[in-house]
Order: structure tokens, then sequence, then C-alpha cells
């Protein structure tokens, strides 16, 4: 089992042809992931890495059975084609795309809403480094290798950190059933309570580990979550200690502005709901083991 892709998932690229596309593809490709073509409108008919290309992503979904995406497309246009892959019926999109416009998000937010849930696409980043289920399929730019299949889902707003976090745990022998970047934008398509929510529906996780940083409230939101509805312990680490207010820190949506959104804040808050929390960012695999080992 895995959360959102597997072997089997059937996975387009949208800016397929252009030159950060086809990298990423070809290294998805490598891994093992069922990528079945991509979109360049304007190109379509044509092939490119032994693959159809598309005009459209309705042509996808119709002609190759394309159920998930992967989204390489400039700031100024990715919203526009993340919301063509809600309406052509994709099931999964990740946007790595950053800096796409706050506005141009809020955009994106209302048009999924109106979708019945059943039928909603979910959507991760923008500004994420992507999704990867170890040994199934990797849709993202992570570093694929680091990543040993297992038992711990990951979960962060912080790409290389999520990459320190598999790393130290693959040293330990530990392995990851999913790891899910959900992007360091002020606005994303899903949050981590959003993501602990599908790995307590995983039987094959038995630990989550969720990294997190200053700024916004979702990290809260997700341990109340976990102290309310999850059978499963939940470990965070949460970036930014000594981050001065009011100053940005890497991650668009990395900002104090408000009670509860530093660091240390929102540690003692996820400690009062029963998550477990990693001190260090080099503690992180071994708090992992710690708490697999209790269970």
């Amino acid at each position: 089992m895995a959360i959102f892709i597997d072997k089997d998932t059937r996975i387009i690229v949208q800016g397929f042809t252009g030159k950060i596309g086809t990298f990423h593809a070809q290294e998805m490709i490598a891994y093992g992931s069922n990528v079945v073509g991509g979109i360049t409108p304007g190109k379509g008919g044509q092939t490119h890495l032994e693959r159809p290309v598309f005009n459209t992503v309705k042509e996808a979904v119709e002609q190759a059975g394309a159920e998930a995406s992967i989204v390489f497309v400039p700031p100024a246009y990715a919203a526009d084609s993340i919301m063509e892959a809600a309406e052509a019926g994709i099931k999964y999109c990740v946007s790595i795309t950053d800096g796409i416009p706050t506005q141009d998000m809020m955009k994106v937010k209302i048009f999924l809403s109106k979708f019945p849930k059943e039928k909603r696409m979910v959507l991760t980043g923008p500004n994420c480094a992507g999704t990867i289920s170890p040994g199934k399929s990797m849709l993202g730019i992570m570093p694929g290798h680091i990543y040993m299949p297992g038992n711990v889902g990951i979960v962060g707003r912080s790409g290389t950190l999520g990459y320190e976090a598999a790393d130290q745990m693959k040293a330990l022998g530990i392995g990851v059933s999913t790891s899910v970047g959900i992007g360091g934008d002020p606005i994303n398509g899903s949050s981590h309570r959003d993501i602990l929510e599908k790995f307590e529906q995983d039987p094959e996780t038995k630990v989550v580990m969720m990294i997190g940083e200053i700024g916004g409230p979702q990290e809260v939101e997700a341990g109340l979550f976990a102290k309310e509805h999850m059978s499963k312990p939940v470990v965070a680490y949460i970036a930014g200690l000594t981050a001065p207010k009011g100053r940005r820190m890497g991650h668009a949506g990395a900002i104090i502005s408000s009670t509860g959104e530093s660091a240390a804040e929102k540690v003692e808050m996820l400690k009062e709901l029963g998550v477990t929390i990693a001190p260090t960012p080099a503690a992180m695999g071994e708090t992992v083991a710690r708490v697999l080992a209790n269970l």
C-alpha cells in the first residue's frame, strides 16, 4: 500500500518538452514511474522520451488513461495548468512550480472547492518536492535513491528536510511508505492535516514524521487532528527556532505574523497534543527509531 501513487499510477508531465520537465521526466521514468506521456500545447502528436505528447490534459486522460499529473509550468501559467488537470479528471496533481502568485492560488482553491468531494482532485504544492512511494513510483524531483521502502510516512513543507529525514532513517534501517511534500507557499493545495488523514487510513504506515516550520497554523491543526483522530504516533520537527519575527525565512509562507506561529510556540503546543518532538534536524531519524521501538 501507499498513498496517492503506486507502480500502476498512470502519470503525465505538464510542461513535458521543456528543459526542466524533460530532465525530471527522465528521472521519474528511470525510477520506474509509469509515465504515459505529457502535455505541451502546440506539440500534440509528437513523441518525446518515447512517449506521446498531447495538447491538453483532457486528451491525455481520454487517450492514455492519465490519473496523476506533475506540473513544470512557469508561474504565470501554472494555476491554469492545475485547473485544467482538475477539470480533465486527474485524481492527483503535484505542482513543483514555485513563485505562483498568491491570488492565482486563491483562484485554484476556489475552483477545486466547486467539485464534489469524491470527484475533487487532490493537489499538493505548489513549491514542493513532490511525492514518492519508495520502490513503487516517484512523482517529483527528489533523489529517489535515498528512500528505502518501509512503514514511516513523511509529510513536510520543506523538501530538503524531507530528504534529510529519509536519509537518516535509511541509515538506521528504517524505510518510508510514502513521502509527501506539501510546499512552502502561504496557500497550498493540501495541508499537514490532510496528509495525516491519508496516512491514518493507510495500513502500511505505522508512524508519521511531520516536518514543519514557522508561519501559519497548519502544524498545530495537524497535531489536534492527530490527538483526536489518529491511532498512529506522530513525530514532528519544527524548523526556525531562531527566526526573528516579521522576517520571511526561505519559503514564502515562513514568516511569523501572529501568536502561535513561532517554532517555539508550535513545539510547545504539539507537545501538549501528544506529538513526539525531534529537538534538532540531526535527531529526526533517531527520534522516529525510538518511537518505532516503543510500538
